[in-house]
């Protein structure tokens, strides 16, 4: 629960390289951040832009067949609340597919953003929007 937005749920961004770890990795603890928005236990936000780049990603480094990535895909998007931007950020110029997570977390008014990247995690806070580890968001669910 987040008592800021009057006690409803926590809304959250997940950016592409903890659904590649999770989907990757469905055995480890991290898969637990996408089980828990199928389960509907925070308020996952994702964009277009988004789930274009994890089944890039999915399929251009991984090779991951193409069943299996639409599945995944289509679980995720159903999980979701699909947020469509109308901005377009340029704030981390090193890795511009990041800025499809700020663009996201700003405009479906995140709580917070959950990252591994060394690029995000760089700037901790964005427009007043935390960015935390895979790690600490599984705590802040109470999962680990």
């Amino acid at each position: 629960m987040n008592p800021a937005s009057g006690g409803g749920l926590l809304r959250a961004v997940v950016d592409t390289n903890v659904y590649i770890s999770a989907f990757l990795h469905p055995e480890r603890p991290i898969f637990q951040i996408v089980q828990q928005a199928a389960e509907h236990r925070y308020h996952l936000l994702i964009s277009p832009a988004i789930v274009n780049e994890v089944g890039r990603v999915l399929r251009e480094t991984f090779g991951l067949e193409e069943r299996v990535r639409l599945h995944r895909l289509k679980a995720l998007a159903k999980a979701a609340e699909i947020i469509n931007p109308k901005m377009t950020l340029d704030v981390i110029q090193e890795d511009p597919p990041d800025n499809r997570i700020l663009e996201c977390a700003v405009e479906g008014r995140a709580d917070l953003i959950v990252s591994g990247d060394r690029h995000l995690r760089r700037l901790k806070i964005y427009q007043g929007i935390p960015i935390v580890r895979p790690i600490d968001f599984l705590r802040t669910l109470g999962v680990t």
